[in-house]
């Protein structure tokens, strides 16, 4: 058996078989298991967000959707534009819930910023910040997140941080998840309806989410498809050229950051297709043929899928009972 990075892709008409279908369980989980009117979500302008609200117009109708604008300070203006650009496209009653008084209501900002401070003293709320992390495949030695700022005036530090300082700063910034969560339940309770999640099977599997933030759903509509998938259907659904040809960003740090650099080893495709052969029992030597790796940084990528889905355990753990 040969293998191929198109091997987690759909055939045209398997892929409408798929809309198909997820628009049919969405009606029999939403209407009748949950016994709710139509299905809120979070538009942030990604395609994730994107297909699940044009999935769930499809179930219900465009106007048993609402969709939700819940931008920060730190959000881009593309974030923004693209966001209300799908709103538009896909006709869906939506709200305005400018985030940054509750953030910083919360200490969102003044909690990540003291954290900082702790390795850079002089940063202030005229700085900007990203936490990266050195790729699997170009290395072999231990991996550890680095926090990268920039001054007002352009110059740009780069610092290992100490595990108290990371944690301190993931914990502060998940504050954005959560309280998009909570918005997003409250117009959910109000009108009766559930809150469809966003993430697909890459970001699912490998824990890429906040537990009690973007991890909460009554409803995941593409959390069984691969990205590559998802973009195919983005496509088919119609979905706004500029959004499907828009590489994914995590859009939650003050600097412009990837999802390779913050989480994943290697860019989504080629994620999608170790994560597919990790799955399928793929040798080493025929994926990394595919994808232009050694077969030592392939082992590298497949260790660290496995790593993930250990961590991501705990994420995915509903509350556990003594009894």
């Amino acid at each position: 058996m040969t293998f191929s990075a198109s091997d987690v892709r759909f055939e045209r008409t398997r892929a409408l078989q798929e809309i198909d279908r997820i628009t049919t369980s969405l009606h029999d989980i939403v209407r009748v298991q949950l016994r709710r009117r139509g299905v809120v979500v979070g538009l942030s302008g990604g395609i994730d967000s994107s297909v699940v609200a044009a999935l769930c117009a499809r179930a219900f109708g465009a106007e048993r959707v609402l969709g939700l604008y819940m931008n920060e300070a730190e959000s881009s203006e593309d974030t923004v534009r693209l966001a209300r650009l799908v709103g538009d496209h896909l006709g869906v009653p939506t709200v305005d819930e400018p985030l940054s008084p509750l953030l910083a209501a919360a200490g969102c900002y003044a909690r990540r910023d003291a954290a900082i401070q702790r390795l850079v003293p002089e940063y202030g709320a005229d700085w900007r910040c990203k936490v990266v992390l050195p790729s699997v495949v170009e290395t072999e030695r231990l991996r550890v997140f680095l926090l990268i700022v920039q001054s007002p005036h352009g110059d740009e530090i780069r610092l290992r941080m100490p595990p108290d300082v990371y944690a301190e700063v993931i914990a502060a910034t998940s504050f954005k998840q959560r309280m998009r969560k909570m918005l997003e339940y409250f117009h959910a309770d109000r009108l009766g309806y559930a809150v469809g999640g966003t993430p697909n099977l890459l970001e699912y599997d490998q824990g890429f989410f906040v537990k009690n933030g973007d991890g909460a759903a009554d409803v995941k509509p593409i959390a069984h498809l691969y990205k590559t998938q998802v973009y195919q259907l983005a496509e088919l659904l119609g979905i706004p050229d500029e959004i499907r040809l828009r590489p994914p960003t995590t859009d939650t740090y003050s600097l412009p950051q990837s999802q390779e650099e913050f989480y994943f080893s290697l860019p989504y495709d080629r994620m999608d297709a170790c994560l597919y052969a990790r799955d399928h029992d793929v040798p080493l030597a025929q994926v990394g043929e595919a994808l232009g790796l050694s077969e030592a940084q392939v082992e590298r990528v497949f260790r660290d899928i496995d790593a993930k889905r250990a961590a991501a355990r705990y994420l995915h753990a509903p509350p556990l009972l003594v009894t």
